[in-house]
């Protein structure tokens, strides 16, 4: 499995996006590629997609210099991920109030100056991940920077937890929807879900900059600007202490005792809201992630805490599975309805949830349900013509060609994460 995910990361992923979306001559890359095949050259550019490509091609320069420090292609992927930090700080990075803008239009001028924090959160998983990729200071000096936005500005001091967007100036925003397809509430599992896995990464970068200043340790990459950043103890534990946090607001707040799902929408004070839905992809995603968070965190009674939750929410998806191994999206079971489309991300996910389970919990049903879903992948939504992967496929087995093939939301994050997740793993 190993080698035929480096194939798919390299050859189908990743080739894709340097082949296609770099743009060249407006700067970035470009913000949409449609369903159909069709560039759009002067579609909106979104922070979510430009803070994912960074990732992806951080952690791939990152890992595969581990794996195959003499693959030709890693400095293409090192090249890439340069271009996005550089054009997320000069662009994207709101020089007079902090945080970045939810979009710009396609020459790189802002255009929605919102401050949605799920778009903060990737923003600091991108620049972390860099940092940890080439040993960047500049980049870690913009994740610490972007939490302190989010710790200042979307914190709620009264109830816990984290508000879903603020104004550009962080003022109060009534309409703090992620998306047209989500409901107008507050908070969100999905964007704590999304700022508990950059925080996660943040405190690993820490540590292994402090661990190495020591030894004076000089970076891959000189910063453009002379950043001389120093990590101190203290911003360890300030970065530990609100991951610490997170856990617990997944375990007590957002987990659902009766179902072993979790919820989705939430007042301030944690009063559920929107009525009963639930996400089997977010459900199986969560389930490794609290599990990561818990397990970088490094304390063990959290990891007690966490470990029954992790099989428990694993558990609660397979309602979401089909024999085939491929995964649902998602239900409302107050009216009935069931999105069962089979999306790129949610089997993505699934893969990882239950490599995951299969790895610390020694579950051989678990590893059966991966690789089922890997198989499923391979057959249906890997384009394998054109590259990377359609959006996803109706239940009667026809392509959804209406939705993106690259785009605001459709990103090489979630399909180049599993294959670097199952390349990188001991297991």
């Amino acid at each position: 499995m190993k080698k035929e995910m480096q194939d798919v990361l390299e050859r189908n992923i990743l080739q894709f996006w340097l082949d296609k979306m770099v743009d060249h001559e407006k700067g970035g890359f470009y913000g949409r590629i449609d369903g159909h095949g069709v560039l759009h050259s002067d579609a909106e550019k979104g922070a979510i997609l430009n803070a994912r490509i960074l990732w992806a091609f951080s952690a791939a320069y990152r890992v595969l210099s581990e794996k195959s420090p003499q693959n030709p292609r890693l400095p293409e992927y090192l090249e890439a991920a340069t271009r996005a930090k550089d054009f997320i700080i000069d662009c994207f990075i709101d020089k007079e109030y902090g945080g970045v803008f939810w979009s710009l239009d396609s020459k790189g001028n802002p255009l929605d100056t919102k401050k949605q924090f799920y778009a903060i959160g990737f923003a600091i998983y991108g620049m972390s991940e860099y940092a940890r990729a080439t040993g960047d200071r500049e980049a870690l000096e913009c994740a610490l920077q972007l939490f302190d936005s989010i710790e200042e500005h979307a914190f709620d001091h009264e109830y816990n937890g984290y508000i879903e967007a603020c104004t550009r100036e962080w003022g109060v925003l009534a309409d703090m929807r992620l998306s047209e397809l989500d409901a107008n509430y507050p908070k969100s599992q999905n964007s704590h879900l999304h700022i508990i896995e950059p925080y996660t990464n943040l405190l690993r970068c820490l540590r292994e900059f402090r661990a190495v200043e020591v030894c004076d340790y000089v970076p891959v990459i000189g910063s453009v600007l002379p950043v001389t950043i120093t990590v101190t103890n203290e911003t360890i534990v300030r970065v530990a202490a609100a991951l610490r946090n997170l856990i617990h607001i997944f375990t007590d707040k957002i987990l659902n005792p009766k179902t072993h799902h979790l919820d989705l929408f939430f007042e301030n004070d944690w009063t559920r809201g929107a009525g009963h839905l639930e996400s089997y992809g977010h459900d199986i995603e969560c389930s490794w992630l609290i599990h990561e968070a818990a397990l970088v965190l490094g304390d063990k009674d959290v990891l007690g805490k966490v470990e029954p939750v992790v099989r428990m929410v694993a558990k609660a998806s397979e309602k979401g599975l089909n024999a085939d191994g491929s995964m649902i999206h998602e239900a409302n079971l107050d009216t009935g309805y069931v999105d069962d489309d089979l999306h790129w991300w949610v089997q993505a996910e699934n893969v990882v949830g239950w490599v995951n389970i299969y790895q610390y919990f020694n579950e051989e049903q678990a590893w059966e349900k991966a690789v089922r879903c890997w198989e499923y992948i391979k057959k249906n939504l890997i384009d394998w013509e054109n590259g990377e992967w359609y959006w996803s496929r109706h239940q009667d087995g026809t392509l959804n060609l209406d939705d993106d093939h690259a785009g605001f939301w459709k990103c090489p994050y979630h399909n180049s994460r599993m294959c670097l997740e199952i390349i990188e793993r001991e297991f």
